[in-house]
């Protein structure tokens, strides 16, 4: 069997032998939808507000709260139908980076499309480690401190523009997200995502999931008009499905719409289990995490995780690779970040060293080998000869599972 998988922006074939393939699991196909119809019906009937027309109709200083380069969302195609609605004047954009690196000017471009140059003068980019551009608005109940960009609360109108994907601790992406952690300070992200050492934060959930729950509380003290428009994407990268309105009830109502396309059933556990971070979840190891969760469900105890993702910008935000280096086992790093004040990132240090403690995490990326071994992971500079490497060390009949996609693709076993 030849198998195509992606990586660096490129198609690489990998053969390996009928009888060891349990899956090959790759987002749902679903059926083709116009996409201007789909965005045009989600605005025509928007939840819980008027339509976006009167909804800016009085606005005299709108932000319009967007995606980073992180995130797939089809921000230009939105854009398309929003362009009648935006004086020039009387907007301004603001990307919601969360605590990630800045976008680059050609990250910028592909945000925006045809309408760069048009808005470059209006574009900001949220800093969350500028203290002095964050203002206080409250405390959850989960005794997080809200601070928000300045940009956000001296606007009178709000557009925020989202797609929703299952997310590896915060249940799904979308809506509620661009606010927390996306225009947020680091002290507020890092409070919150503190949260998600709890089992509980977890994909394709979000009751009980107190990461959501405490982004939904914190949502609830930012005291602004709110019009909201989430997508979902199909396995294409079309908008499938798109909803507007309520930012909470825009992003509910197409939950399921997610699990169409992203929640995939698997036969069963595999010995061996390769999964992709395609573009743009690639960009570093930090963002490839979500392929490293989703392959996780569907491996067995004492298996092999083969991540595939060439991390174009290296190992990313956060203290995850500092915690996972300065101990010498897995066990150590779990310990660590059990006991010790909890720094952005040590989740992810303590899932990576959770995974190594049940199995071997082997990883073929452009990361210089030394950096990759301190994280407990066996370096590979080809597909290839990780699947051959991991078939011998298993044996002949050892099952692999593929994830192509493995960023968006969820296994339910």
């Amino acid at each position: 069997m030849n198998i195509k998988l992606n990586y660096n922006d490129l198609t690489v074939g990998i053969k390996v032998n009928d009888a060891n393939v349990m899956d090959i699991l790759s987002p749902r196909k679903v059926k083709t939808i116009n996409e201007t119809k789909v965005l045009r019906k989600a605005l025509s009937i928007p939840l819980h507000k008027p339509p976006l027309e009167r909804f800016l109709f009085d606005a005299k200083n709108t932000l319009v709260i967007l995606n980073d380069a992180t995130k797939p969302s089809p921000t230009a195609k939105i854009l398309v139908f929003l362009s009648r609605y935006i004086a020039r004047d009387k907007f301004k954009f603001l990307i919601a980076t969360g605590a990630h690196r800045p976008p680059t000017p050609s990250d910028l471009r592909l945000i925006f499309g045809k309408y760069f140059s048009r808005f470059a003068d209006r574009i900001f980019i949220h800093n969350a480690k500028r203290d002095e551009e964050m203002v206080y608005i409250g405390t959850t109940p989960r005794k997080t401190e809200v601070y928000i960009n300045r940009l956000a609360t001296e606007s009178d109108k709000i557009l925020v523009i989202g797609s929703v994907e299952p997310h590896y601790f915060a249940g799904y992406t979308g809506g509620r997200k661009a606010i927390i952690p996306g225009i947020a300070s680091y002290k507020t992200i890092e409070g919150n995502h503190r949260l998600a050492l709890s089992s509980d934060a977890t994909s394709l959930k979000l009751d009980g999931n107190p990461v959501h729950e405490d982004i939904v509380d914190g949502l609830k003290l930012f005291k602004k008009e709110i019009f909201s428009i989430q997508v979902v994407l199909n396995q294409d990268r079309k908008i499938y499905a798109a909803r507007a309105g309520d930012i909470i009830d825009s992003h509910t109502q197409l939950l399921s719409k997610a699990n169409n396309v992203f929640a995939v059933k698997a036969k069963a556990k595999a010995d061996i289990v390769a999964t992709v971070a395609k573009p743009p979840w690639d960009i570093n190891f930090y963002q490839s995490q979500q392929a490293i969760e989703n392959g996780r469900r569907t491996l067995k105890d004492g298996g092999i995780l083969i991540l595939v993702s060439s991390c174009k910008r290296g190992l990313g935000e956060g203290h995850y690779s500092e915690i996972l280096s300065s101990c010498g086992t897995p066990r150590e790093v779990i310990e660590k970040v059990n006991k010790e004040s909890y720094k952005l990132g040590a989740h992810k240090a303590k899932r990576i060293a959770e995974l190594a403690s049940r199995a071997e995490f082997w990883a073929v990326t452009d990361l210089p080998d030394e950096k990759t071994k301190k994280m407990f992971i066996k370096p590979y500079h080809n597909i290839q000869q990780a699947i051959d490497d991991a078939i011998a060390s298993k044996g002949n009949r050892a099952t692999i599972s593929f994830l192509p996609d493995g960023a968006t693709t969820v296994p339910v076993v």
